[in-house]
């Protein structure tokens, strides 16, 4: 059987394709602005990409069609998909009917995090013996690849609450039927489908609706948006976790160190200690919470704990991509305030508690991608995100709605906007000195701007 996949590289439909392929299914996808890792990790899995929409890349007929939801009414395949009556169906669909039917699936869910989580899960579960399947939004440094089918019952999987398709508007995680499900956390995002908070907390609720009373919600103490959300019911039971001693909940953490990289987790009454490789409180807030899901399917805090001591990450999350002449440069996926100010306050807290580190300069690039950025919505938060770094370099879209003096007059880091990728490039080389650590924070391809600093900072 032959499926197409278009809008392949996004992170969730490259991750559905290798599934397809792994099942024996013949997979080829297309898409535009095609770039890595996703698209060096399909053509590593032997799967034919296309660059662009044309209808000419259909005429092999495929025996199905998986619409990837950055596809609408006008795109040109899509409109000779329905003019030809060629059968279709979202990915979350595809994905429910041929992977997770028959599975124990854990749903990693939240506005942050979801990526990071999921992997952490996923290899703990791995660790454990488990061989899980999974379906990861991004490329983890534990695996080969970011989707496998798995040898048992359990299948991990990143749950996004953006929209399946332009013809299903439900968030993707609602075809998942989960049983254990981690709720991060949730804030205000995807400001180009959804017009509320509100409106988000609904599709979170839908998922809460679908968990059996033989499932588990594991989430933060104290979090009102997701509160909010239980409060319209919830008949599965719940397990919070927390970090310090001012809320009580299941899992309660204890940093050993202020940068996270030493930290310690106490359930019922068992305490353990955890040292790994990763920074900063958000990713010891994934960590208890992936920890408590594994819990769920028998999983010991020790051998959570034991497992973590050996994570390595996921490209593009704090991916250190070269130390260039004393000059240290780093990919982060961060596109939201409250991920960029973790991630930067974590990377502070780092160098703080190294003595030769403490006078050096964090320098954060920051490319305002997401729709929800460019429309504005995150206007009077932006400066506070950034004011852990001593320089931030703008990079102005051209579609960006952001009043960018504003945030400038209100960052304490120095702040400058450049409007060209290679003047971008051009300032930092000439500006950077050892012992700087450049965060570049972006969550598309940015004209290939991580690769090109790095060449040109060689040169």
């Amino acid at each position: 059987m032959h499926i197409h996949i278009l809008g392949i590289c996004g992170t969730f439909m490259g991750s559905l394709a290798i599934l397809a392929k792994q099942l024996g299914y013949q997979v080829s996808g297309s898409d535009q602005h095609v770039y890595p890792p996703m698209s060096t990790q399909l053509e590593e899995q032997g799967i034919k990409l296309s660059e662009g929409y044309d209808p000419a890349h259909l005429q092999d007929s495929p025996d199905m069609i998986v619409v990837g939801n950055t596809c609408s009414r006008g795109n040109p395949a899509v409109e000779y998909v329905l003019n030809e009556g060629l059968p279709y169906c979202s990915g979350p669909q595809w994905l429910a009917e041929h992977v997770l039917q028959d599975r124990w699936v854990l749903a990693v869910a939240g506005t942050h995090g979801k990526t990071t989580t999921s992997t952490m899960l996923s290899w703990i579960l791995e660790y454990a013996g488990l061989q899980p399947g999974f379906l990861i939004g991004g490329v983890p440094k534990n695996f080969d690849a970011s989707a496998r089918l798995g040898e048992q019952a359990y299948f991990v999987i990143e749950a996004d609450e953006y929209d399946s398709a332009f013809f299903d508007k439900r968030s993707k995680f609602i075809h998942y039927k989960p049983r254990t499900v981690i709720m991060g956390n949730l804030e205000f995002d995807h400001a180009d489908i959804f017009p509320t908070l509100e409106a988000i907390q609904t599709q979170f609720h839908h998922l809460v609706k679908l968990i059996p009373q033989n499932g588990l919600i594991i989430s933060p103490k104290g979090n009102a948006n997701l509160s909010a959300v239980f409060e319209k019911g919830s008949w599965a039971p719940h397990e919070s976790f927390s970090i310090g001693e001012n809320l009580r909940s299941d899992w309660q953490v204890k940093l050993l160190q202020d940068d996270g990289s030493c930290f310690q987790v106490k359930h019922e009454n068992q305490e353990v200690e955890v040292s790994w490789p990763l920074l900063g409180q958000h990713n010891v807030q994934n960590a208890v919470a992936a920890i408590a899901a594994a819990a769920h399917v028998g999983v010991s805090l020790q051998q959570s704990c034991d497992a973590l001591a050996e994570f390595s990450g996921v490209k593009r999350r704090m991916e250190e991509l070269g130390n260039i002449a004393g000059v240290r440069v780093y990919d982060d996926f961060a596109h939201h305030p409250t991920a960029i100010k973790t991630t930067l306050d974590g990377k502070r807290a780092a160098l703080n508690a190294n003595a030769k580190e403490k006078e050096e300069r964090l320098i954060a690039v920051v490319e305002a991608r997401s729709n929800t950025m460019k429309m504005g919505y995150h206007q009077n938060t932006l400066a506070e995100s950034l004011n852990a770094a001593d320089k931030v370099y703008w990079y102005k879209n051209a579609d960006t709605k952001l009043d960018l003096d504003a945030i400038a007059s209100s960052c304490d880091a120095d702040f400058i906007v450049l409007e060209t990728v290679e003047k971008l490039i051009e300032t930092l080389v000439k500006e950077s000195q050892a012992g700087d650590h450049i965060v570049i924070m972006s969550n598309g391809g940015f004209e290939g701007f991580h690769q090109r600093l790095c060449t040109a900072l060689k040169n």
